[in-house]
């Protein structure tokens, strides 16, 4: 079978690897993919928000079905444009994505099918927001309504810090955000919960915790994440069960009232707040770089769990899973997420020697020749399994050591939480 995956990240590197161990699996495209993903799949240099030339790409080698790794293009629409050609995709819908691509809906749904999340109000002008900052309780969370690429969302202890987020959000730092969410600070600890769905069925698909902030302590601005492990320390039965009842099947629940359904990843990064979970907010595809944490951890052929979804009948599929941890920790360019540059060559990559239980991901990295060079602020992801999280840890930065570029950074803190140091 040919399958083609959408995007060119670490997530999309993670997923190419799982897929490329099934037997089902006889070729598999990478639209564009990085330097990782080009030592094991074919990379195909297309802008993929150009649906026609995918499509048309999809239809002429054949491709079977298609796994949208990135938020954008299933937010603007490409699962819908590639069914109309009778092609399998692997990524939930244009209104369904509406649970990633807009925050004010997600709000909305919470609001009309009483899924628990934070006190929250909707505002579409900067002296609107400003004049409600001046009365709240802080801390308080600032939020652009539509993508961000995880960098939307702020955490302000005062009203200079949220009268500042409010500026740059309406002044186009975070893409054409038209409104602002503001919402009340929940004290508590962070999860990220799972699950995939065929649109009829569902399964639960691991958890895990990723960290935002660039410094360690969980300091300074957010970014796409800078490392995450799996599983959570939540992780337990009652949880589950909580999370599923009170979020996870109302919100399918909510799309099937609109006349649709979910297929693919569902995320819901959640706030554990005395035992209870809160909805922060959803993703409509893995995490990146929960992804590359997660799936080192599956047993199961991912092949067959993708083709179980496409085909509607993942009820007949036993998801099995290691019982090692895992952890990943992201190399990132010197300046991000700020200002940093690319085109730095990456040398001694091939050299490095890794166990069974070891991963290099490529994340923004691309070839020129045979040399490889990065090309994004998060540029390798490096990832270890073991029984504990500090032997985890402690591999995956004895990769990073070996590696020595000394373009990068990284947060040697990643798992403080769960890691008695």
């Amino acid at each position: 079978m040919k399958v083609g995956i959408i995007g060119s990240g670490g997530r999309e590197h993670s997923l190419c690897l799982s897929l490329k161990k099934s037997e089902k699996i006889s070729e598999i495209f990478c639209i564009p993919g990085n330097a990782g993903t080009n030592l094991i799949a074919k990379n195909v240099d297309l802008d993929v928000e150009n649906f026609e030339k995918v499509k048309d790409f999809i239809i002429k080698n054949k491709i079977e079905i298609v796994i949208v790794g990135p938020e954008k293009p299933l937010v603007n629409g490409i699962t819908d444009y590639l069914v109309k050609y009778d092609i399998k995709v692997f990524g939930p819908n244009k209104i369904a994505s509406q649970l990633e691509g807009s925050k004010i809906f997600t709000k909305k749904m919470c609001e009309k099918y009483k899924i628990p999340t934070a006190k929250f109000g909707i505002f579409k002008n900067i002296s609107d927001s400003k004049k409600f900052l001046k009365n709240c309780h802080y801390p308080i969370v600032v939020k652009a309504d539509g993508l961000a690429a995880g960098k939307g969302v702020f955490i302000c202890d005062n009203f200079e810090q949220s009268s500042s987020a409010v500026s740059e959000i309406f002044n186009g730092k975070f893409g054409d955000a038209q409104n602002v969410l503001i919402e009340e600070f929940l004290k508590g600890e962070e999860m990220s919960f799972f699950i995939i769905s065929d649109g009829k069925s569902y399964k639960k698909f691991g958890t895990a915790q990723d960290h935002k902030r660039v410094l360690e302590g969980d300091k300074g601005k957010n970014t796409g994440g800078m490392g995450a492990y799996s599983p959570s320390k939540h992780e337990n039965k009652n949880l589950d069960e909580k999370i599923l009842d009170r979020i996870i099947k109302p919100t399918l629940k909510a799309l099937k009232d609109l006349d649709t359904s979910f297929q693919g990843f569902l995320y819901a990064g959640l706030m554990i707040v005395k035992g209870e979970p809160f909805l922060i907010e959803y993703n409509v595809r893995m995490g990146d770089p929960e992804c590359q944490t997660i799936l080192p951890r599956l047993n199961t052929d991912l092949a067959n769990i993708i083709v179980s979804c496409v085909n509607q009948n993942l009820d007949k599929i036993d998801i099995e899973w290691d019982y090692n941890k895992s952890l990943c920790i992201v190399l990132c360019a010197k300046g991000y997420p700020e200002q940093y540059e690319k085109e730095i060559e990456i040398k001694n990559l091939s050299e490095i020697k890794k166990n069974a239980d070891e991963y290099i991901f490529h994340a923004g990295t691309k070839n020129n020749g045979k040399k490889i060079f990065s090309n994004g602020g998060r540029v390798l992801n490096f990832v270890a399994k073991s029984s504990e999280f500090k032997e985890c840890r402690d591999k995956a930065i004895s990769l990073i050591k070996r590696l020595n570029w000394s373009n990068g950074f990284f947060r040697k803190d990643i798992g403080y939480k769960v890691i008695d140091s």
